[in-house]
């Protein structure tokens, strides 16, 4: 069912998944030259266009770093460009000499499009949302359509689209710094419909941005809830030692070491990521980065746990994480697993939340020799790791306490399905309205004229 405000333009057979909406390694097979991204059918009142010959302005930043740093003039480099969204939040200032040099050769403006070229952020794109002036790094171009051909809401949501992204990577492809050319964007096809349609695209598409902004918003708030949760049931209690009521344990008295090999060979080789946890590295990297045998890796089963000895954000001294989304997965020797032993007195999610507390971090810094380590990990042996010290209440207050928390986790992974659904509804309408393969009905752009 289409949405009240949409008629379809014609219908398309699809033959599979474009290559930029597979998720396989092999999508890079199907890349050609960015303008044959652009469909070969189009609404006759629809223009073809070189970027570059809609564009009032395509420029960057300074390629000079600033020689002090300081004062009252906002510096915006590529860690400031979001996906939708300037990120003020780690800012750099100069002073009003550095700022007037490089203002005065790129005089960035109200409602311009800003597009990172350089770096591991590169595509991300939003509009500048600042009335002030700032000064700004080459990392990032700003655009500025012709008044009579291109609106920057419309540039900002077709920059962003799955399709323009896929064109973005396949520019960098290979090159081993990730870096996209103003000449590159410039040369990038883009298919214009007129200006009141381009309206209302953009505005449809930004109902979507509003309620993902939302969405990521409430998330935000709800993980600083389940940080303080975090903090008061568990970190404060561990580290403070107020309630003398918890039993002092070490980890070795309450979990074994899990060693098992793969012998099976199974192919369900895991990373561990800090934000997703113990997931599959094809659903994390989009490739594999794991020998094609496996059989040395440890086998770890639904339930254990697995401490990364590697310093990662938010985890200084590793991060220790359960296996919940397989069955059963391979897991590199580099890795500390280990399991509850039965009857032990803790419950698998207290322990799982204790860690992730930071409550074990005072004792893992004990142990660690700042600075000395060993294939870029943290200095942490198997003796050390099983000889930490924690502290726990007894099983009643655990399953308490792990029953709040739990309730709070399942409140953020709600809200991030929610977003996720938002951001692939999203995807799905830019492949049809940017396109023309879905077009507004004209009472409604209309309404724009």
């Amino acid at each position: 069912m289409l949405p009240n405000a949409l008629q379809p333009f014609r219908q398309r057979p699809q033959k599979g998944l474009p290559p930029w909406e597979r998720p396989d390694s092999n999508a890079d097979k199907d890349r050609g030259e960015p303008e044959m991204s652009l469909p070969t059918k189009h609404p006759m009142d629809w223009k073809r266009k070189t970027l570059s010959n809609t564009l009032s302005v395509l420029k960057d930043g300074t390629h000079f770093s600033p020689k002090a740093f300081g004062g009252r003039n906002l510096y915006i480099t590529s860690k400031n460009i979001r996906m939708g969204k300037l990120d003020l939040e780690d800012v750099s200032y100069i002073p009003d000499e550095e700022h007037q040099r490089i203002y005065s050769a790129s005089p960035v403006k109200y409602g311009d499009v800003l597009l990172t070229k350089d770096g591991a952020k590169t595509g991300n794109v939003c509009i500048n949302t600042l009335h002030e002036e700032f000064s700004l790094l080459s990392s990032v171009a700003y655009l500025r359509g012709k008044t009579d051909l291109l609106l920057n809401e419309f540039l900002v949501q077709w920059l962003s689209s799955p399709r323009v992204q896929y064109d973005i990577k396949n520019d960098m492809a290979g090159q081993a710094i990730t870096r996209l050319t103003l000449q590159k964007i410039g040369k990038l096809k883009i298919l214009l419909p007129p200006l009141p349609e381009q309206k209302a695209i953009a505005d449809l598409l930004s109902t979507w941005d509003e309620a993902i902004e939302k969405t990521e918003r409430q998330i935000q708030a709800k993980e600083k809830r389940f940080q303080w949760l975090l903090r008061k049931l568990i970190s404060e209690p561990q580290n403070t030692q107020k309630n003398k009521a918890w039993k002092k344990v070490r980890l070795g008295e309450i979990c074994s070491p899990v060693t098992r090999k793969n012998s099976e060979n199974n192919t369900n080789v895991l990373t561990s990521s800090a934000e997703a946890g113990l997931i599959n590295q094809l659903e994390f990297y989009k490739k594999s980065v794991s020998a094609d045998n496996v059989t040395g890796y440890y086998l770890l089963k639904n339930g254990e746990f697995a401490y990364n000895r590697s310093a990662a954000k938010g985890y200084p001294y590793g991060a220790t994480k359960r296996l919940d989304r397989y069955d059963k997965g391979a897991l590199s020797t580099l890795y500390l697993c280990f399991a509850l032993k039965p009857n032990a007195p803790c419950e698998s999610d207290f322990l799982l939340h204790l860690f992730e507390s930071g409550a074990a971090n005072r004792e893992l810094r004990a142990v660690c020799q700042e600075g000395a380590r060993s294939h870029g990990l943290l200095n942490i042996t198997k003796s050390d790791f099983f000889g930490i010290t924690l502290y726990l209440p007894n099983q009643d207050q655990q399953k308490k306490i792990q029953a709040i928390l739990n309730t709070a986790q399942k409140e953020i992974d709600l809200l991030k399905l929610l977003a996720d659904k938002y951001k692939t509804q999203k995807r799905g309408l830019m492949q049809k309205l940017l396109t023309g393969e879905w077009r507004i009905k004209p009472e409604i752009i209309s309404q724009y004229s």
